[in-house]
């Protein structure tokens, strides 16, 4: 039997050792603890907004979504810069790829934003860099980069979000392939193989996934006798979730059928009515755009819109083979907003009658999107660093807003309420 003094020190060894443990747990970092979202993040309230890509100065302005459409802040997209260039220059292939696309479908700059959206929960913003061929996520507060993939091939493209806001598909355009992400992580959920040189994306309400293929368009062959040359064209339609083809449509037989073996089949931005049953959709040269009745599988209407006299028709002179780029569709799908680029115009049509309105002057206008109260097709002028407003019912202009160099994409967003810039931009 131990003795008092014996039982006493032992006593006193486990209070020492229960005070040591207690103190070395206050001392633990606080990293050994799983890490959480900032208190009220996911409840914070968000204000709808538009994102601008300004293409050759790598910035994307945030600017309001209706009413006068006011700049709000701005976001850098390539805070990376340095590291990124000093990748490329090190590696000959990237350095060549890079040069080119700087030389090719950038028109002698580089392209450091093509495409943006944001998180569901409006803390990040999303980017395609086509110069530097990736996506990466930026957060909205800071500023600091989250996550970055790198797309297989040389150059990032045109995006979609999917209808639940929690998935991402970006074209590689030099790998004919297009990858999902997961946004908030970066993850690849899953990926697809595509025509020539994929471009624009579109989820759709039936779970499927659709991509455009443009073929070669930096190419002189721009006679109309040469167009096979440009590659094997077609839209490719995807299970959304097994990215399974389920669908693949060549408009080559389709317009061919329909009396215009002269048109390209590169099919550019295109829009789905309410109920998804027609597609209008432009093509390369073509000033103007189609109809397509999806269960039918048939090109059913063309619309020829005014070509502007001063228009050089020199076709190797239009910029990545684009005559008109940019389309969009009212909410009660009543007109479309076409995006005239090499015209220098925008103008709303009439879906039943395919009458244009107005011809509103706009500045080598690139895209055309609704604002978001539905009220008016908003179009990036990127030839004078500036986004307009189209009214839908009357088609004329009602607002304009000064933004970056060579504004391109813009895409309806939602940012916290009391959102600005992140500092040093």
């Amino acid at each position: 039997m131990p003795s008092a003094r014996t039982t006493r020190t032992r006593r006193l060894a486990v209070a020492l050792a229960a005070s040591l443990t207690a103190s070395l747990s206050l001392l633990a970092p606080a990293a050994a603890a799983p890490p959480s979202a900032p208190a009220g993040a996911a409840d914070a309230p968000l204000r709808e907004v538009m994102f601008v890509g300004n293409n050759w100065d790598g910035t994307a302005d945030v600017i309001a979504a209706r009413g006068d459409f006011h700049r709000i802040g701005r976001v850098n997209v390539i805070p990376d810069k340095e590291e990124r260039l000093r990748e490329i220059y090190l590696n000959p292939v990237k350095l060549a790829f890079f040069l080119g696309v700087r030389n090719g479908p950038g028109e002698g700059h580089d392209q450091f934003v093509d495409d943006m959206y944001a998180t569901p929960d409006g803390t990040a913003m999303v980017v395609s860099r086509p110069s530097f061929a990736d996506v990466v996520s930026l957060d909205l507060r800071t500023g600091r980069i989250n996550w970055r993939f790198p797309v297989a091939g040389h150059r990032s493209d045109h995006m979609a979000v999917s209808p639940d806001g929690t998935r991402v598909a970006v074209s590689a355009s030099t790998a004919d392939t297009v990858h999902v992400l997961d946004i908030a992580t970066g993850r690849q959920v899953g990926s697809f193989k595509t025509g020539a040189k994929p471009h624009e994306n579109v989820f759709t309400s039936d779970g499927r996934l659709w991509n455009m293929s443009i073929g070669e368009v930096t190419t002189a062959l721009d006679a109309p006798w040469l167009d096979w040359t440009k590659g094997d064209r077609k839209i490719t339609v995807v299970d959304a979730t097994t990215f399974e083809t389920v669908r693949v449509i060549d408009m080559r037989p389709r317009l061919d059928a329909f009396g215009r073996d002269d048109l390209s089949d590169a099919v550019r931005p295109l829009v789905l009515t309410p109920d998804e049953k027609k597609l209008y959709f432009q093509v390369s040269f073509l000033n103007g755009f189609l109809e397509y009745d999806v269960e039918s599988d048939r090109v059913t209407r063309l619309k020829n819109l005014p070509g502007n006299p001063a228009t050089d028709p020199d076709r190797t002179t239009w910029v990545n083979d684009s005559r008109h780029h940019g389309l969009s569709i009212s909410p009660d799908g009543r007109k479309l907003c076409v995006a005239g680029t090499m015209d220098d115009y925008a103008t709303v049509v009439d879906r039943e009658t395919l009458q244009e309105g107005p011809l509103v002057p706009a500045d080598k206008p690139y895209w055309a999107t609704v604002s978001g109260d539905g009220r008016s097709c908003v179009v990036s002028e990127s030839g004078s660093d500036r986004v307009s407003a189209i009214d839908f019912a009357t088609g004329e202009r009602v607002a304009s807003v000064a933004v970056g160099d060579h504004p391109q994409r813009v895409r309806l967003a939602r940012v916290p309420a009391d959102w600005v810039s992140p500092t040093g931009n």
